[in-house]
């Protein structure tokens, strides 16, 4: 299984950067090496898991994958850790980049595993289109992902997760991510988003599916 992570990590090292969309596990910079072995550690961690539902949300965010390597996730996530289900954390090889001197926060990530946490069910997390898109000149933003990306740099990955982990059901976070999966032909349920305002409806959503 290892050898068939460190392929997919190649994989998606192989795209290269583009004025308003960051690749995290590129090898155009040297910190990314950190984001491809914490992504590694989540994979590796998962299939040991063995998961059978997969979360799907829109695009790497600014906060949070574009700066850990691992969907859903921030700084602060990653260093400390999950206890309760036994994920994430320095403990296990973690690590974050010297990119940035502030250990980062993500909202949307915070409220995702806390609902998870609570009910110790771990899904595969992951986006649909791997990559931060960003406003142009602004790498510190984030933007909707074109139909282009998602085409060419989501379907292929995705499909491949689902392949690698034999993944049953496919749960969208919100309805870009829905659009998006229906657009690559891939049938999903929906939760709604957490962000603006959309934490208890999400919490609701989650727990719903979760006991179906």
């Amino acid at each position: 299984m290892n050898d068939v992570i460190n392929n997919f990590i190649e994989e998606l090292a192989s795209f290269k950067s583009s004025s308003n969309l960051f690749n995290q596990y590129s090898y155009e910079l040297n910190v990314n090496s950190i984001r491809r072995n914490n992504l590694f550690l989540y994979l590796q961690q998962m299939a040991n898991l063995k998961p059978k539902m997969l979360l799907v949300g829109e695009a790497s965010g600014y906060r949070g994958c574009r700066l850990t390597g691992v969907p859903f996730t921030s700084e602060y996530i990653l260093l400390n850790g999950l206890e309760p289900i036994g994920l994430f954390g320095e403990r296990w090889g973690y690590q974050k980049t010297d990119e940035f001197e502030k250990l980062w926060k993500e909202a949307s990530a915070s409220i995702v595993w806390e609902t998870l946490v609570k009910g110790l069910y771990i899904p595969l997390i992951w986006n649909a289109v791997p990559f931060h898109p960003f406003q142009e000149e602004n790498p510190l933003s984030n933007r909707k992902p074109t139909k282009t990306e998602i085409a060419m740099m989501g379907k292929v990955f995705l499909e491949e997760l689902i392949q690698l982990f034999d993944i049953k059901i496919i749960i969208a976070v919100g309805n870009i991510a829905e659009s998006t999966l229906k657009t690559m032909g891939l049938a999903c349920q929906k939760v709604r988003h957490p962000s603006y305002g959309g934490k208890t409806m999400f919490i609701n959503g989650i727990r719903e599916l979760l006991a179906s």
